[in-house]
């Protein structure tokens, strides 16, 4: 029995660790290009939402493509990390992370945008009229007004990033132990007729998610972003 059970804890343990990641990136760069996007007037602004949204309506194949000529040895960010570090990203776990990342990017922008949009920036200025710094205005005044939609949209890019598969099989692989999500594990059963492995890694995953959705409703009760 323990055997049955440990290849799925190893991937459920191997997701929720790349999804982690996945969700710090895309916090960092989500909030700050969302605080961006909703504040800042310049020319191509619309442009520039519509190429960073792409990740949200393009294959996951044809984005795993992309990422695996970045990142190859040959490409030009791969290229160069190899030749500068020795780092090989293609088939290890942080590809995935990364691949996961780009997939799920556009759930933490857009909710971001949102919600610092819906910041009346009336209160922003009066705090820099009592002299409050930039920063300390988006600490003190901006992010806690809007951080309700800013954590809904986190949340929804972590559950996506659990269940991502298309592009992270093209930069990961399935190796069992080091890349194989459960999304990637679920495939991989389904491919070798392991139907009760299948099942399990099925309910895991469901449920996983479903625990992932529910926390985010219940942090964002009858709000708009």
């Amino acid at each position: 029995m323990s055997e049955f059970w440990q290849p799925a804890w190893v991937a459920l343990a191997l997701s929720l660790k790349v999804a982690g990641w996945a969700t710090l990136l895309d916090i960092v760069f989500g909030v700050a290009l969302g605080y961006v996007l909703a504040r800042c007037r310049f020319w191509g602004r619309e442009t520039l939402d519509a190429l960073l949204t792409l990740p949200m309506v393009m294959p996951p194949t044809v984005l795993g493509y992309y990422l695996l000529v970045i990142l190859g040895r040959n490409g030009p960010l791969g290229h160069w990390l190899q030749r500068q570090f020795g780092i090989n990203l293609i088939f290890t776990w942080q590809a995935a992370a990364i691949a996961a990342a780009v997939v799920a990017f556009p759930l933490v922008l857009k909710a971001a945008r949102s919600a610092f949009e819906t910041v009346e920036p009336q209160l922003e200025d009066a705090a820099r009229v009592l002299g409050i710094s930039p920063a300390g205005v988006f600490l003190r005044v901006t992010f806690p007004l809007a951080w309700r939609g800013v954590l809904a949209g986190t949340l929804l890019a972590f559950a996506r990033s659990m269940g991502e598969f298309g592009a992270t099989l093209m930069v990961a692989g399935s190796i069992p132990g080091k890349t194989q999500t459960l999304s990637i594990a679920v495939y991989e059963a389904v491919q070798a007729g392991q139907d009760d492995t299948a099942n399990l890694l099925v309910i895991i995953t469901s449920i996983t998610c479903i625990a992932v959705l529910v926390l985010a409703n219940r942090l964002t009760p009858n709000r708009r972003l």
